[in-house]
């Protein structure tokens, strides 16, 4: 199983239309499109699961560079995803230090 990457696609496009897209180069287990966790508004990229790693390296070789309605699309094989920090250590990074407190003004 291949998990591929599209990026640089419309904001309208459907997740019905992303699978159409690689209908055409084989069998898809899984299409999905990223989107805004307050507004639900795609975000411009999605991924594609291919049960082929055969179809799914077709499959990018084909589409990558496409102009799909003015957009030249970005397809490869997404990476794992990354850890990311949070808001809880103030995005200073989880390594850190805690700062020191300020002593008081007067």
């Amino acid at each position: 199983m291949k998990k591929i990457y599209v990026g640089n696609f419309s904001f309208s496009m459907t997740e019905s239309e992303l699978r159409s897209l690689f209908e055409p180069h084989g069998s898809i287990e899984s299409a999905t499109i990223a989107t805004d966790r307050d507004t639900g508004r795609s975000r411009g990229f999605g991924f594609v699961s291919m049960p082929s790693d055969e179809e799914a390296e077709k499959a990018m070789a084909a589409l990558n560079g496409k102009d799909l309605g003015g957009r030249a699309l970005t397809v490869n094989e997404a990476r794992p995803q990354t850890q990311r920090i949070g808001f809880r250590d103030g995005g200073r990074g989880g390594d850190r230090k805690p700062r020191q407190r300020r002593g008081p003004r007067w």
